[in-house]
């Protein structure tokens, strides 16, 4: 962690650095333009005064080129350093961070990967069970079918037995009576009479 911390700061000076370096880089950049301006100017001026004057001038803007442009290289060449040390910086940084999280996971999912392993075998049983069931819920449904079949056949075959009985009913009652009026005729018209 000590180290952690270490190029932590160390990522934040050279950042600070860079930003030094940017405004400075901005700072020159704006002095080279007013300077430009200047010379622009001065030429202006120069083509109205003489030749010795032009000379001084152009002196000038030889030495107004070359000195932005040499401290412009140094600045990038700074740059670039401080860009490849943050490049350095932040490779061994990520390193660092990637061997920690590694160690981490390796710690972190051991008690995951048994959670899911006990998560797994719960479902799998739980889906015996609901197997189960469903083989027995089909059991009963056919029992209950054949039961349901053979109740209808003996239903039906009940009322043919009792369309039958009834028909046997009705034909004795009617081969009965004629018998009986025969053997009571006096009885019969004393039950008409009251």
């Amino acid at each position: 962690m000590c180290s952690l911390e270490k190029v932590l700061g160390d990522a934040r000076t050279l950042l600070e650095r860079l930003k030094e370096h940017d405004t400075a880089a901005e700072t020159l950049i704006e002095q080279s333009s007013v300077l430009s301006q200047k010379i622009h100017s001065m030429k202006e001026v120069g083509n109205s005064l003489p030749d010795k004057y032009t000379e001084e001038s152009t002196e000038y803007q030889e030495l107004s080129r070359h000195k932005p442009h040499n401290r412009g290289k140094t600045l990038c060449l700074s740059l670039e350093e401080h860009q490849y040390a943050l490049e350095l910086i932040m490779g061994r940084y990520r390193k660092q961070m990637l061997q920690l999280m590694m160690e981490k996971k390796e710690l972190d999912t051991k008690p995951v990967l048994s959670l899911h392993r006990d998560h797994a075998k719960e479902v799998q049983s739980q889906l015996e069970r609901i197997c189960e069931m469903g083989q027995v819920m089909r059991q009963a449904v056919q029992m209950d079918e054949q039961r349901y079949c053979s109740v209808k056949q003996r239903l039906a075959q009940l009322q043919i037995e009792n369309k039958e009985l009834r028909g046997l009913l009705s034909i004795s009652n009617s081969s009965v009576r004629p018998q009986r009026e025969e053997t009571n005729p006096a009885e019969s018209p004393k039950k008409q009479e009251p």
